[in-house]
């Protein structure tokens, strides 16, 4: 089973580097609505020896609300914006990926260091949640248009989240389920805060937002 769940966090991670250097946003969104999926899979085979219905059902509600309410909610924004590419981020993609890569390697290298209470099913699951949390931060000050930053944010979450998940064994799931609604509620409000921009300024770039005068 251990073999599965590296195999889990190979995956998630290459589509971190492939959201690194995609410009399409529909193509980012299912790459974040992707990640979520295989993100919600992680607690099942970190316990699979001893599945117990609270892991099911925190599987579960993390597949349907990361991998298809916050998609749906963005292609929605996506779709009454009406912008399909990230054209000139900050950071080029291919700089981007370059970024990425080194990112990977400082966070296989501070997951080695990292004294945990509990012991992982994976050695990948703690380098993997860093590596989550610092490309999420990275897309949030790299990118141009507001709804790739909230991918951004997404994707760090899901690095943050990813440390409870690898041990949800021991967490109270009321403290999950607290955190997932949180998310939510922040998703919801970026993306009404998305369509405002759209519908008065006719563009979602937040950097064009700091030339604004009265």
């Amino acid at each position: 089973m251990a073999l599965w769940l590296d195999t889990l966090v190979v995956l998630i991670i290459l589509t971190n580097l492939k959201l690194l250097g995609s410009s399409r946003l529909r193509a980012c969104i299912q790459v974040v609505a992707f990640q979520g999926i295989l993100l919600s899979l992680v607690p099942m085979l970190a316990g699979a020896g001893h599945l117990t219905p609270r892991i099911v059902a925190l599987a579960l509600l993390t597949m349907t609300v990361k991998g298809v309410i916050f998609p749906w909610l963005l292609l929605r924004v996506l779709r009454t914006a009406n912008v399909h590419r990230e054209m000139e981020p900050f950071v080029s993609y291919t700089t981007s990926i370059l970024v990425g890569v080194g990112l990977l390697a400082a966070s296989v290298w501070m997951g080695r260091q990292l004294p945990l209470p509990v012991p992982s099913q994976s050695p990948l699951v703690v380098p993997l949640a860093l590596f989550n949390t610092m490309v999420g931060l990275f897309v949030l000050v790299s990118r141009r248009k507001a709804l790739t930053q909230v991918l951004g944010y997404l994707v760090m979450e899901n690095g943050i989240y990813a440390f409870g998940l690898a041990f949800a064994l021991e967490e109270p799931l009321l403290v999950e389920l607290g955190t997932l609604l949180d998310v939510f509620m922040a998703v919801f409000i970026m993306g009404i805060m998305i369509f405002h921009i759209n519908r008065e300024l006719d563009h979602i770039d937040t950097d064009r937002l700091s030339v604004l005068k009265d």
